[in-house]
């Protein structure tokens, strides 16, 4: 998950602040960063083929157990209809953080009755997140400097940064993530780049 949003800057600000000003000169004034107003939160499931299935999180919603058994009700009929034979089989699993949400016990029966296996991630291990590594900065890097004014526009522009992600490149992330996790193992656990 992440949430999505812009920063903005003044131009005359940015050139005031670069100027060299004499002794009697006003200061000049600092670049401020200004917080977009609108944000919204982003769910996303992928694999090694694209993405599966991704939900938009509305500002004034939590993130609760309730809710999240809603969003893998949702991908896991997702799976159904986009991958059916890893469904009938039930070869794929869940890489989950240790968000209160994913390790709820709710959760934990949901996934129990509807055979889907999870990889429980490593505590503070962001290296070995596929989300954290590949998609998350990839979009995101596509988005810098953007402005945005409504919910709407922000999620056109996710999704159409989404959909231009190249199979290939999910299929290398997935690769990646199984590279760093033998880091980890092979440095018990340790800090690795």
């Amino acid at each position: 998950m992440t949430r999505v949003g812009s920063f903005a800057y003044d131009p005359e600000t940015k050139r005031q602040s670069s100027e060299c000003v004499g002794e009697r000169s006003p200061r000049p004034k600092k670049l401020r960063f200004q917080k977009s107003k609108v944000k919204m939160m982003l769910i996303v499931f992928f694999d090694s083929q694209g993405n599966l299935h991704k939900e938009f999180v509305q500002e004034s919603c939590t993130v609760n157990g309730e809710y999240y058994k809603g969003v893998l009700d949702r991908l896991i009929l997702r799976i159904r209809r986009v991958r059916p034979a890893l469904y009938c089989t039930r070869e794929f699993f869940l890489l989950h953080e240790k968000a209160p949400a994913h390790s709820a016990a709710k959760i934990r029966r949901f996934l129990t009755q509807k055979q889907v296996a999870t990889l429980n991630h490593p505590p503070y291990s962001p290296g070995l997140s596929p989300s954290d590594y590949f998609l998350f900065p990839k979009v995101k890097l596509q988005l810098k400097d953007a402005r945005f004014g409504t919910i709407e526009e922000i999620q056109k522009a996710v999704t159409d940064q989404l959909n231009k992600i190249p199979a290939e490149d999910f299929c290398n992330a997935m690769k990646k993530m199984e590279t760093r996790a033998n880091l980890c193992i092979t440095s018990n656990g340790s800090y690795f780049e």
